[in-house]
Order: C-alpha cells, then structure tokens, then sequence
C-alpha cells in the first residue's frame, strides 16, 4: 500500500532501477507516516561515508507529538540497503552519472519502507516527448471507446 508517492520523479528522470529500503524513523515520523503527512517531491538521495540517506523529504508532525522534542520536518534519514547493493549504487552514481531520487513510501509487512530509483536526468525534449506520447495514449482510448459505443 502505498504512501507517498514522488511523481515528479517519473516527470523528470529516466528510471533504470529500483530498489526497495528500510527507513530509520524516530516514533513521531512513524505516526505522522500512518497519517498520511509525508511528501517526497523535494526529496533526493545523497551517499555519505558508503551509507545512504534521505535528505527533504517531508513528513509533518502530528500536533499531538511529544511536548517536549521540536520535531523537524525535513530532518536527514538513513536508508537501509545491503552493502552490495550500496556498492553496486555508489559505482553507478560516481562513475555512470546515475543520481537517486525517492519514488515512492510504502508499507511493506508493518514497516515503512522507501523505494528509491537508479534514474538519469532527461532533457526538456525528452520530457515533451513524453507528454506528447502520455496525451497520444489518452486519445486513443478515447478513440477506441467511442468506436465501441457506436
């Protein structure tokens, strides 16, 4: 079930892969998370020391969280990845030109989890191409609908 998903994303870059990662939340992130209060739009994924984080992502407190902790919103969290997979993604970003974006939160047996993607960055043709194609699509659906109501 899904989250908060990062559509952006999928405007912006060319997917390759994607790769499924445990978060490190503190207790209020999680409550927020279960209310629905987390965005990734502005989120990206940097590698630090061999160990991956997630830095502006989003997640609002609850206005019932602790009194006596100033939450911050938009605070960095450690993403939990196998190291060969940290290894594989670290070779791809510093040599291939790969960057990682968030896709999408979701729930997966009770834990919050993070898809990241292995995405390229497309160009502004490239992203018009694609809309044209999205709009191409839509059209033909309506084609074919209205062909079958006739």
């Amino acid at each position: 079930m899904s989250i908060a998903q990062n559509k952006k994303a999928l405007h912006d870059y060319f997917i390759e892969e994607r790769f499924e990662a445990g978060l490190v939340l503190e207790g209020w992130e999680v409550k927020a998370i279960r209310a629905g209060r987390a965005q990734l739009k502005e989120g990206y994924v940097v590698i630090r020391n061999g160990e991956l984080f997630l830095i502006g992502a989003h997640i609002t407190a609850l206005p019932e969280a602790s009194t006596h902790i100033k939450p911050d919103p938009t605070r960095t969290r450690k993403l939990l990845l196998h190291g060969a997979q940290i290894d594989k993604l670290i070779g791809k970003v510093e040599r291939a030109g790969y960057t990682l974006v968030p896709l999408d939160l979701h729930y997966k047996g009770g834990r919050v989890k993070c898809e990241i993607g292995l995405a390229k960055g497309k160009k502004q043709y490239d992203k018009r191409e694609t809309e044209r194609e999205r709009e191409w699509q839509r059209e033909r659906q309506r084609l074919i609908k209205a062909g079958t109501r006739a």
